[in-house]
């Protein structure tokens, strides 16, 4: 049974860390920032327009404070409802409310290879090989574009990133680019391929990130991708990545009070451009290692700060982009696990919509492996199904069958048993519960080695679904054109 049906759709909400008061307060400190101290926007357009609105501007400093009235006005003009679409429309997913969703994420320069298990560059060819290996893991929801090739020219690789991925993957795709340049040509091939400009946003086929850069700054380059994708109307994700200790504050309610206000700086900027705009709430916050100076995707407190994250957005009633499935691990071992595990699991029961880095990221997010999200998808099924929880009525009760099998009898041939083995329970695909011996029988592979031949029999065997042939010759060409016009620039 296809997973969407299976355990898509969950609603997560079960974790929660902050109080009602808690939230209030996180919130009221997050005004008093942006209205005391301000954000750094290194954009004239931006800040003309949060002028116009009734920010307070100085453009000589390219700084602005942001009154609380113009933070509640934009919040309400957001929409509450994000769709990002897939080729395949039975993929679709909806973020709102609780509902949880996992893909991959990363956009790391580097993969471990499938074949030899080094660390070596990224290329084209893994875009494509990871979004084949998307379309058939049944847990893994999205494709948040997971690496950067680096075997195309650097002006153009966005453009190439999103060419390969919406050619290859009948999931829904987002991902990020590196110039404004690069968002009209990705926008162009996602009203290609959806049929018009307007068909592109009643069905969104692509989404774009941007980056908030901590402390409380827009740079020229972000701020230009957030205002160009705005006033498209293309779903746009607004991504603060505070390191508490290092551009954050020390404490995690510190920094979580900066992250919510940089996310909600995004907020106010999309509205302005084009209200209604689809906006994602944002957090991918950790902490910076007191011990090594350096930025930690493994810790406990990124689950931490992403759950709490989750809950800001769910009291602005905004869908929420979330980090979970991360490592400083090198390699798919037992580090990797516990980390992983516990991210995702903390994400997915805060009810975190879209989270992103949850299949194949490793070593401090610059490393993909085939193999870990292999490992991932398993995973995640597990976490989906602790957020699917325990279902309690009369059925699944089982006082009737209770009293039919017990003292003497037992379980195993009962119908009720029957209807429910199949769906109660998470049957793992990757996991050994084999006893010692069948294990030593099959050669004493560890969930490595699994996982690599696992990997190995998906992409020799699946085959791709591709475009219909008239649309991908026009898809195709309308490609080459963005690419020539960004490279002639």
């Amino acid at each position: 049974m296809n997973n969407l049906l299976k355990y898509g759709r969950l609603r997560g909400g079960q974790y929660k860390l902050l109080s009602r008061g808690d939230i209030h307060s996180v919130h009221s400190a997050s005004l008093e920032v942006l209205e005391k101290v301000g954000m750094t926007i290194y954009n004239e357009h931006a800040l003309k327009l949060l002028d116009k609105a009734g920010a307070t501007v100085d453009y000589e400093k390219k700084r602005v404070w942001v009154p609380p009235n113009l933070v509640q006005e934009a919040v309400k003009k957001a929409p509450r409802s994000v769709k990002l679409c897939a080729r395949k429309p039975e993929y679709d997913i909806r973020l709102e409310d609780r509902l949880v969703y996992f893909g991959t994420g990363g956009s790391t320069p580097y993969v471990l290879d499938l074949e030899t298990g080094k660390k070596r560059e990224a290329i084209l060819e893994d875009i494509k090989n990871l979004a084949l290996l998307t379309n058939s893991l049944e847990n893994v929801h999205f494709f948040h574009i997971p690496v950067y090739p680096q075997d195309v020219p650097g002006k153009v690789t966005g453009i190439y990133r999103f060419h390969e991925a919406l050619t290859y993957c009948v999931k829904p795709v987002y991902g990020s680019v590196l110039s404004v340049k690069e968002v009209d040509g990705v926008i162009k091939m996602g009203e290609n391929l959806a049929g018009s400009a307007e068909a592109l946003r009643k069905r969104p086929l692509i989404g774009m990130i941007t980056c908030v850069t901590a402390p409380l700054m827009w740079d020229e380059t972000y701020v230009q991708i957030l205002l160009k994708t705005a006033e498209k109307g293309v779903p746009v994700i607004i991504s603060s990545e505070p390191l508490a200790g290092g551009t954050g504050p020390a404490t995690l309610a510190g920094s979580l009070v900066q992250q919510n206000a940089e996310a909600l700086s995004g907020v106010v900027l999309t509205q302005l451009v084009n209200p209604g705009t689809p906006v994602i709430y944002g957090t991918v916050a950790t902490i910076l290692d007191p011990k090594l100076g350096s930025y930690v995707a493994g810790a406990v407190e990124m689950g931490l700060l992403n759950v709490a994250g989750a809950q800001m957005a769910q009291f602005y009633q905004l869908p929420i982009y979330a980090t979970g499935g991360m490592t400083d691990s090198k390699i798919p071992d037992i580090q990797a696990g516990y980390e992983k595990a516990i991210i995702s699991l903390m994400t997915g029961l805060a009810g975190a919509n879209l989270v992103h880095d949850a299949a194949g990221v490793i070593e401090s997010a610059v490393t993909y492996s085939y193999e870990q999200m292999i490992i991932d998808d398993e995973i995640l099924g597990m976490v989906l199904r602790a957020v699917r929880g325990i279902e309690v009525n009369d059925d699944t009760l089982a006082v009737d069958v209770i009293k039919s099998v017990c003292p003497d009898g037992h379980f195993l041939s009962q119908r009720h048993t029957l209807k429910h083995v199949k769906t109660e329970y998470f049957l793992p695909k990757l996991s050994d519960r084999t006893k010692r011996e069948a294990w030593k029988d099959k050669g004493m592979k560890d969930a490595w080695q699994r996982s690599r031949e696992m990997a190995k029999a998906i992409l020799s065997s699946i085959k791709p679904e591709p475009l219909p042939e008239d649309i991908k010759k026009e898809f195709d060409h309308v490609f080459e054109e963005e690419v020539n016009k960004v490279l002639k620039s």
